[in-house]
């Protein structure tokens, strides 16, 4: 018997997990409750859990161990015994997941889950935002994608093709221009600023050894940098934007590439659209103003929409 549903956002640089009662076993007392269940029939939220990365291109091993290791934090974090895992149904919204051979690698280790659903992590951030209605989300965090469900059902995504090739305006894309303009400083093409430090500065903070040059230390760290690495310089775009021409110029590009997505996604230009991820909030004042003016507030994020996608399988599944 299924005992919890567990709602999971995996990422590429890290992973968010929600965990509630399954709704037969839903206790309405709140002693373990911490807020209202965002679900369409669940418990009340018990827990939540913040882990390490578990999107597939980590690797199938790597996201399931931080998709476990989340779980059994978000449980401790509660002060709750984890259940054997036969005993919870899990919903998983992954990056990933819509390169076919990777979401079937995933699937076919599930270390023992009494049900599983795994979806794109566009397909449940678009679930939870709009609560199932139709809509169109744009989910800007270490990569982007967007995706629409219309009003005729039908679902549809953009983006999404993976690092370095696409992810318009998430963080490893803001992160890969402001080192092209890092390195043009270094070279005497662009002017030096405290933008341009703050990125050669973390760079070289960053290497394992020390080096006599900021142009060896920018060669290091680029021989290592991953996609999270990039990521990791987009607070530093963010926080110069306000004041640096470069670093703005950067967040309104950005922002073009985010209207861009949206007007492919809904030509019409009439479903609402939710902007999600960690970076959506920073991008908000450099949207056109078109796109701007259909923007609302998500619902509830993407662990909460695979939360939803699991609790309506289950009950398919007692309705046939």
């Amino acid at each position: 018997m299924i005992e919890y549903l567990i709602g999971v956002d995996g990422g590429g640089t890290g992973t968010r997990v929600r965990v509630v009662r399954a709704a037969s076993d839903a206790r309405n007392d709140g002693s373990h409750g911490a807020g209202a269940s965002d679900g369409p029939s669940a418990g009340p939220l018990l827990a939540l859990g913040h882990g390490g990365p578990s999107g597939l291109m980590h690797g199938v091993e790597q996201a399931w161990s931080a998709v476990l290791e989340t779980l059994n934090a978000a449980f401790s974090s509660a002060g709750l015994v984890r259940p054997a895992l036969e005993k919870m149904a899990i919903g998983l919204g992954l990056a990933g997941v819509n390169n076919k051979q990777w979401a079937a690698d995933f699937s076919a280790k599930n270390p023992g889950f009494g049900d599983a659903v795994v979806e794109t992590d566009a397909f449940t951030t678009l679930v939870g935002a709009h609560q199932g209605r139709p809509g169109v989300i744009i989910a800007i965090g270490t990569g982007s994608v967007g995706e629409v469900l219309t009003t005729d059902g039908k679902r549809r995504e953009v983006g999404g093709w993976g690092f370095p090739a696409s992810d318009e305006a998430g963080g490893a894309w803001l992160g890969m221009r402001a080192v092209t303009h890092a390195q043009q400083v270094l070279d005497g093409r662009a002017p030096g600023s405290d933008f341009a430090r703050a990125l050669i500065h973390f760079c070289e903070r960053s290497c394992a050894a020390q080096f006599d040059s900021h142009r060896d230390s920018m060669f290091a760290w680029l021989a290592g940098a991953s996609q999270t690495s990039y990521a990791q310089l987009a607070p530093i775009v963010v926080s110069h934007a306000e004041r640096d021409p470069a670093a703005r110029q950067i967040m309104l590009e950005a922002g073009q590439e985010v209207a861009r997505i949206a007007a492919a996604l809904d030509p019409s230009g009439q479903l609402p659209v939710a902007l999600c991820g960690g970076l959506a909030a920073h991008l908000r004042e450099y949207l056109p103003a078109p796109l701007l003016a259909l923007v609302v507030k998500p619902h509830a994020d993407a662990a909460a929409g695979a939360l939803r996608l699991i609790d309506e399988r289950l009950k398919g599944k007692k309705t046939c």
